[in-house]
Order: structure tokens, then sequence, then C-alpha cells
């Protein structure tokens, strides 16, 4: 037996992924009008719609039906929220994008102290995977709608928030500079790929919820547990590995063009 493919289009979900693709369109747009400097071009649009995507992927698509069915379609629900989603929409970004909303990004992180800090954000993305994944308040989400519904809020704004620090296209006050970045990854990944480690190799399954639903395409409930736990484990070093590729990249192209400058500065002097 296979689980039934199933399209929601939830309007709570459609109208808030309609309002920001439209905000986003009007704000690419705007950025790229003659003289404005450094327009964003269509890779940038790209990763933006393909954020929105996966944000629909996740929600909308047969994966949310399937996901109270089979743990691994519903940790790649999460992963989608948490990771996939965050990182495109970021990557869309751009400062001429930004640019109208440049001072209360500013202001807003200025105005909410530690919890702008890039600890903070370590702590809500590990604390919030460890949390959802206790026995009790996973299956308790699968049984609740409305919980359910708070546990992939939480998901979205730790994800946000943790991408934001590493992606942003604003130099705030809480930039990682130096190494920052590669302590920032290397400690958040490796205390979630724990958690991806003890679901793959454990010998029961832990949560009650999907020892008693359908055992779809033959895979019994630690089964899909274990697939689950390498699901996640996978995705973390994987994300990890290409987001540490591409800052070091960034780090690289940021040295460079700041020794032209130098190089500039003296030849004009």
């Amino acid at each position: 037996m296979s689980p039934p493919l199933m399209w929601t289009f939830e309007p709570s979900v459609l109208i808030p992924l309609l309002a920001l693709s439209v905000a986003y369109g009007y704000g690419w747009r705007r950025a790229r009008a003659p003289g404005q400097p450094h327009p964003p071009g269509y890779g940038r649009l790209a990763l933006f719609a393909g954020g929105v995507l996966a944000v629909f992927a996740a929600l909308e698509s047969p994966i949310d039906a399937a996901s109270s069915d089979l743990m691994v379609v519903h940790m790649l629900q999460h992963i989608l929220l948490l990771d996939i989603a965050p990182i495109l929409l970021i990557l869309g970004l751009t400062k001429g994008v930004l640019r109208p909303l440049t001072r209360q990004v500013t202001s807003l992180e200025r105005g909410a102290g530690p919890f702008a800090s890039p600890v903070f954000a370590v702590i809500a993305y590990c604390g919030f995977m460890w949390l959802w994944h206790v026995p009790a308040m996973y299956d308790l989400a699968l049984r609740n709608d409305p919980i359910h519904y708070l546990e992939h809020v939480s998901f979205a704004l730790a994800g946000g928030l943790y991408w934001w620090h590493l992606l942003s296209p604003i130099r705030g006050r809480m930039r990682l500079g130096g190494m920052g970045p590669v302590a920032y990854m290397v400690s958040t990944k490796l205390v979630v790929g724990v958690l991806g480690v003890i679901l793959a190799f454990a010998p029961v399954c832990f949560y009650a919820w999907y020892r008693h639903q359908p055992h779809w395409l033959g895979i019994s409930p630690r089964e899909d547990q274990n697939l689950a736990g390498l699901l996640m484990a996978l995705e973390q070093s994987i994300v990890m590995g290409i987001a540490l590729a591409y800052l070091f990249m960034r780090m690289l192209s940021e040295s460079e063009r700041a020794a032209q400058r130098e190089e500039r500065y003296g030849t004009v002097s």
C-alpha cells in the first residue's frame, strides 16, 4: 500500500505566500529600475521563488498529508521549513530589494537585544528540534492541530533567525566575523546531528502515534523512524558542508574587494 496523495490548498497558507510573493516581486522590480545600484538578477528571483515553493510543498502538497502516517515524510517537512525554505528566501534578498526596510530591520535587531544574537539563534534552532522530538511533544503535535501549527511556526521562525545571521545581505551589528560562522554552524549541526543519529539507530520506535498508523510501503514503525533519523543526520551534514563552502567563498570575495579598495585608495593618495 502507498500513502494517499492529497493536496490541501489551505487559504491560511496560500494567502500569506501570495502576499509575500507580491511584496518581493514589487521590491525586486523597484531594485532593477534604471539608476539603481547593484540590481538583483533573475537568479535572486529564482532563489526566492524556490523558497516560496519549499513552504508550499511542506504545507500544501502530499508531503503534509503523508507526514501523519510516515515519520520520514514528516522529517522532510521539518527540513523544508527549518532549512531549505529560509535559506532560499534569504538568498533571494539583496540590499536593493530590502532598501525601504533596511533601517526598520536594523532598528528591530537593536530593540530585540539578546534575542537577536547568534547565541539565541543557535539555542532556538537546537532547542526546538530537540523539544519537538521528545516523544510526548511529538505525539501531542500530531494529535492536536493547533499544537502542530505552533510546531511549524516555531521551526520556520527558528530557521529564519538562524540562517539570517549567516546569509543576511544587511551588515548588522550582530554579523558574524572571522571564524564565527564556522563555530556557529559546526556547533549547531553537531547538536542536531546527534538527535538524527539517535533516531537512525534506535532499536525501538519512540513515538506511539506511528506505531498505530498504516505501515505504508511495507515499512515498520521502527524502520520508518530509522529512515527519518538518517534523513535528518544526512541533511544536516550536507547543508553544513554546502553552507561552509559558500561562506568561505564569500569571505574570499569580500577580502578581495577590500584589498582592491585599499589598493585603489593607496593609488589615489
